[in-house]
Order: structure tokens, then C-alpha cells, then sequence
């Protein structure tokens, strides 16, 4: 059954230009043990490794740190949105500098796929995570993930919905729901709805949402403050953004809690942060030793302690407050397929949902 959770603690080308083009547009909204004891320092002669990364750099900087103290392998990181860098890196194609792509989103990882652009991961890594979670010819791989829930004010909403058809049924009509229109997230939301419901499952539900009236907001976060704020009743968010809050107020300061959906709810989609080696890199071990070191036990529980994220890699505990991705029982896709977002985009115009 789904749960309502209090969180205790914080934190080759037709197809690629279609990519790029939605990709650009797409806002982004977050080891194995080497066996060694001391920090290794880099060589002059090694090379360096060039990470596009599309992640917060404030978040992740730290990892590559400790990667580079441990292996002796330095890191360049080049950061932006993971929208921006999956389009550069399908302009770029064999002539980018980029060794490996981190992307906050599994949707830019699938159009990168899907255009031939990343090397096949070491089997021994990839066996490390749920085949759900990652590519499924073995390109990329997830390393964090997050849940998409309702969350809702516990003063106003005293039994919320589990559904995404629950959301749209009427009780939170004329502007008490919140949402993110041009957010990576919820544009993956949609896309996982379209792949689940397909075209017209997706248009059904998207004009019966519109006609709630929804209150767009700029971000997730912007959406949980309002929800906790009593400003709307009700916002689809991701997991962690509650756990944020909770950390800055105290819990018992904080009026809004999350909704995890029933099983199988497209509502409740696990999209994940992953990474993949680019097959025109000169440097493969070293990449290959790099996804070998974030998808191990130092780093998994970094995103768990820090983002409140769910570690992917088994053996690595969850947040402490949230059930675990196989009591969640997420919607069955796969999640490469999230990389249609041009046409995600079209249909949320279509319906008035894409919002400037």
C-alpha cells in the first residue's frame, strides 16, 4: 500500500537532432573501495579526466575530490544543465573532449544512447544495480534515485490522494494544486505518462489536470513551500524536497508531508541520476574506474546522507523516514525512453500546460 512519510533527518541522427533540440530547452532541477589508505597524488604525465557534468557542482565537487585524492586520476568538470550538455554532447558526437557524462536525468541519457554515442560499462558494475535502473545494453548506469510524490498540507489534506486519476477527480479544483511546469521532473513525470498511457491516455489526463486550474510555480521547491504555507493544498514534487525543509524548520514546524502513490502509479516514477563513459574517449579505463568508484559504498551513501536521494546500488541503505524502492513498486518502463521530451513538450503546449 503506498505510504504517507514523515522524514526524520536531511539530506545515428534524425533521432539526436530531435533530441537536441527538446534537450536544450530542459531545465535541470545531485566505490568500489580502491584499497588504498592514503590519498594518491596525480602523476604529471596522467591524464585528465573531462566530466560533463550536470549536476550541482557544490553537490558533487566533493566526490571527485575524494575520486582523485584515492586513484590519483585528476578530474575536469564542466558543468551545466544535463539538457545542455546531452545536446552539446550530440552536436559535438566523436570530436567531444568529454570523457564521461554525469546527468541528473535519465532522459538525456537515453538520447545519448539512442545516438551510439556511449561505450558498454564494465559488466561487474553494472551488476551492481537493479536492471531497472539502468541502461538496458549496458550504457549508462544509475547511481541515485528519486521518487515523484504528492505532497500535500496534513492541516488541510487529511487523506491524499495515491493516484495520479485521484489528483484529477475534482477535490482539488480551482487552484489547489501546485506544479512545476518547466522543470526537468515534471517534463519527465509527462513522459513517463505518455510511454506508460501512451498519446491520448497522456492528453486525457493532462486536460483533466488543466482544468483543476493548477498554480504553476517556478520549481519543486517553490511548490513544497506553498503546500506547507497552506497556499495550495496539494504538489507534485520529487521525495527529497521535503526532507529540505525539514532540515532548515525543525519537522515540527513543517506542515507539509509526502504521499508515496500505490504500486504500479504513474505517479510515481523513479528517475535517476546516472552516468555514462562516451565511446570516443581515450581514456576508458580511467572512466570505467571512475562509474566503478561513484557506483560503490563511499559515494552511494553520500547521496543518501546529503540529497536524501535513494542509493541504487544493493547493500546501500535508503534515507532513513522512506519505504524502499521495492516496497514503492515504481511503474514499470524503461527509462531511456524518457528521453522523448520534444515531444513531451508539444503535448504540454498542446494542452496550455507549457507555462514560460
Amino acid at each position: 500500500m503506498p505510504t504517507t512519510i514523515v522524514p526524520r533527518h536531511p539530506r545515428r541522427l534524425a533521432h539526436a537532432v530531435l533530441a537536441t533540440l527538446a534537450l536544450v530547452t530542459l531545465a535541470a532541477c545531485g566505490s568500489s573501495d580502491t584499497g588504498q589508505d592514503a590519498a594518491a597524488s596525480p602523476s604529471p604525465e596522467q591524464a585528465t579526466l573531462t566530466v560533463y557534468n550536470g549536476r550541482s557542482e557544490e553537490l558533487v565537487g566533493p566526490l571527485f575530490e575524494q575520486f582523485t585524492q584515492e586513484t590519483g586520476i585528476p578530474v575536469e568538470l564542466r558543468s551545466a544543465s544535463s539538457g545542455e550538455l546531452a545536446a552539446q554532447l550530440l552536436t559535438e558526437a566523436d570530436a567531444s573532449p568529454a570523457d564521461v557524462f554525469l546527468s541528473q536525468d535519465a532522459g538525456a541519457l537515453g538520447a545519448l544512447t539512442k545516438a551510439g554515442l556511449f561505450a558498454e560499462l564494465p559488466a561487474e558494475v553494472l551488476d551492481r544495480v537493479d536492471p531497472a535502473y539502468r541502461a538496458e545494453d549496458g550504457t549508462w548506469l544509475g547511481l541515485s534515485g528519486r521518487v515523484r510524490v504528492v505532497t500535500y498540507n496534513v492541516d488541510e489534506v487529511p487523506t491524499p490522494p495515491e493516484t495520479i486519476d485521484a489528483v484529477v477527480a475534482g477535490e482539488y479544483a480551482d487552484g489547489q494544486i501546485g506544479y512545476a511546469p518547466t522543470n526537468a521532473s515534471w517534463q519527465s513525470f509527462v513522459t513517463g505518462l505518455r510511454v506508460l498511457r501512451g498519446e491520448d491516455g497522456a492528453r486525457t489526463w493532462l486536460q483533466q489536470f488543466a482544468a483543476q486550474d493548477p498554480v504553476a510555480f517556478e520549481g519543486n521547491a517553490q511548490v513544497r513551500d506553498a503546500v506547507d504555507a497552506g497556499q495550495v493544498r496539494i504538489g507534485l514534487v520529487n521525495h527529497y524536497y521535503l526532507f529540505e525543509l525539514i532540515d532548515e524548520k525543525g519537522e515540527d514546524d513543517v506542515r507539509a508531508r509526502n504521499q508515496f502513490m500505490a504500486p504500479g502509479d504513474p505517479g510515481g516514477l523513479v528517475n535517476v541520476a546516472g552516468v555514462g563513459v562516451l565511446a570516443s574517449s581515450d581514456d576508458t579505463e580511467q572512466a570505467n574506474a571512475l562509474v566503478e568508484w561513484l557506483s560503490g559504498p563511499a559515494a552511494q551513501q553520500y547521496f543518501a546522507a546529503e540529497t536524501s536521494e535513494y542509493p541504487l546500488v544493493a547493500g546501500i541503505a535508503p534515507p532513513e523516514g522512506v519505504p524502499s524502492l521495492e516496497e514503492l513498486e515504481a511503474p514499470a518502463l524503461d527509462l531511456s525512453d524518457l528521453d522523448s521530451i520534444a515531444e513531451t513538450q508539444a503535448l504540454l503546449a498542446e494542452v496550455g500546460l507549457l507555462t514560460e
